[in-house]
């Protein structure tokens, strides 16, 4: 039966089964990419139908799905190149419909541990793959050339140029501020009070550790709080890569209270994921394995609660290949540690991540992903009526 559904999803591009009997299933067209797949029994391939979207990358964490020939990513870029095919496929068609029905929810009671799941994994971790200031969300590549540490340079510059930072004496929130870069750059850079609030254990306590070593702890203060519990307010806000974990049904929540946090004549910036098409849930692997709790918004689904929040939403820029790119400087360089990363965790673990990072590289080098930065303010004269100032 999986192979059935295959048959009818993949049309360019190349697949060759080897079912659990031994025989040689040709999928496609023959053209590149390609990749050999070997499937280990009879109920692997029968859970493998039942769920494709969970089950194929739970098979290859366990090992009940090989890559023969090529690699994981080729066989994920035969997938989602040929996506779309998903809609004439009827039992996929109907797994894509019941799936739009869900709407994450993440309560203060939940919060902190779907936090810890993910980002309390040891520092020593991700410190394999990541550039030297531990940024965990997309680069700005200005160039093709540029390699991920000054990429991911660009995109605090790019952030913090929206931000809006030219007068002294500013107070700064980052709402989710992981291992604290984004709040150290903007110490090092303006005169300001800084506070990053975030929910996991091991990045506060190394973002505790790089304000002290910078001298800057001061004014560079860490929290180990749910953003929901800071008081304000703040002159600037800036969120990245936190939205994605606030989850659908808290929506409301989330721009009431950045609207409760910001001073009058105050700037936030957001930096999401999100779908550049229709609504719809986070990959059912992701959110069992990966991030528990956590959704991607559309554009519609932002605007709407902006609206009804009374914030002004003034300005938008949508980033679409930077984070294929950044993904594709993570999986290489993850890829390569291999050995550490079974040494600090196990097989099974290292499976598991390397999938993560393969279904996100596709996702947004030829799916619907893409970066989402908008800026909010409560006052229409909150920023100057031209774009120029980002450049400047």
């Amino acid at each position: 039966m999986f192979i059935t559904i295959l048959k009818s999803l993949v049309r360019t591009g190349s697949i060759w089964i080897i079912d659990a009997g031994g025989r040689l299933h040709k999928l496609g067209d023959g053209s590149a990419p390609s990749a050999t797949i070997r499937l280990a029994s009879k109920a692997t391939e029968y859970r493998l139908a039942l769920n494709p979207a969970l089950t194929v990358g739970e098979a290859y964490m366990n090992g009940a799905l090989r890559i023969e020939e090529g690699t994981l990513y080729d066989f994920a870029a035969v997938i989602g190149r040929n996506a779309d095919n998903a809609r004439s496929v009827p039992w996929l068609a109907l797994l894509e419909r019941a799936g739009r029905h869900v709407r994450q929810s993440n309560p203060m009671s939940r919060a902190r541990r779907n936090v810890a799941h993910h980002y309390d994994l040891s520092n020593e971790f991700y410190a394999m793959f990541l550039d030297r200031d531990m940024q965990y969300s997309c680069a700005y590549f200005r160039s093709p050339d540029d390699d991920l540490e000054s990429a991911q340079a660009n995109k605090k510059r790019h952030v913090l140029a929206k931000l809006l930072l030219d007068r002294p004496g500013l107070r700064v929130l980052d709402i989710g501020s992981g291992w604290g870069g984004m709040c150290l750059d903007i110490a090092a850079r303006c005169d300001a009070e800084v506070t990053g609030v975030t929910l996991s254990t091991e990045q506060h306590r190394l973002s505790v550790a790089r304000a002290a070593a910078a001298r800057v702890a001061d004014r560079v203060r860490f929290h180990l709080k749910d953003y929901r519990d800071e008081a304000g307010p703040y002159d600037r806000i800036v969120s990245v890569g936190m939205f994605e974990h606030v989850g659908k049904r808290n929506y409301a929540e989330f721009f009431a209270k950045l609207r409760g946090l910001l001073a009058d004549d105050g700037v936030a910036l957001i930096h999401t994921i999100g779908y550049s098409d229709q609504p719809g849930p986070i990959n059912p692997f992701m959110r069992k394995y990966i991030f528990p709790g956590a959704d991607l918004p559309s554009l519609s689904e932002i605007a709407a609660e902006v609206e009804r929040s009374g914030l002004i939403m003034t300005d938008l820029e949508v980033l679409r290949l930077h984070y294929a790119e950044t993904l594709r400087h993570w999986r290489e360089r993850f890829v390569a540690r291999r050995a550490d990363v079974v040494r600090l965790y196990d097989e099974r673990f290292y499976r598991m991540w390397e999938f993560y990072l393969v279904l996100c590289e596709i996702g947004f080098r030829m799916r619907t992903n893409v970066v989402f930065q908008i800026q909010l303010a409560k006052r229409m004269d909150a920023v100057p009526i031209r774009r120029d100032y980002m450049a400047d």
